[in-house]
């Protein structure tokens, strides 16, 4: 059974997180604002992984299964895959690597493809949570 509490949870914080990557853009945080477009794609494909029973306590196994499960059968794009690896190792470098600067012009890009693609991927969830049961390609 898709415990669909949790599921509606993360869309939410998928949604409110990258809200926060706005404001933290609108302050000039551009490390901190890469930060929080990762964690909202991250929350959605944490959910979208939910819809299939799969869960990883690691960043590297959710994406790892979001690539396996969705991406390679088609049921995700290539370019929304492409997407979450490109933040995957942006977040990575905002948060630990030294001397990282971000432009103002590919963060706000980033927020831009972040919302399509929790769009494209909350479109995926509630398919499933309506009961299909095969993830069709897009």
């Amino acid at each position: 059974m898709i415990e669909k509490d949790l599921v509606i949870y993360r869309r939410a914080k998928a949604v409110e997180t990258l809200d926060d990557a706005r404001v933290l853009v609108e302050h000039g945080r551009l490390d901190s604002a890469v930060n929080r477009i990762y964690y909202a794609v991250f929350y959605i494909v944490s959910a979208l992984l939910l819809t299939r029973r799969l869960s990883s306590s690691k960043h590297s196994g959710v994406k790892s299964m979001f690539i396996q499960n969705f991406v390679k059968t088609k049921a995700v794009s290539m370019e929304d895959g492409g997407f979450y690896s490109s933040i995957f190792e942006f977040r990575q470098k905002a948060d630990y690597a030294d001397y990282v600067k971000f432009d103002l012009e590919t963060v706000q890009q980033w927020i831009k493809q972040a919302e399509s693609f929790i769009s494209h991927i909350d479109e995926l969830i509630v398919r499933f949570i309506d009961g299909e049961t095969e993830a069709k390609p897009q």
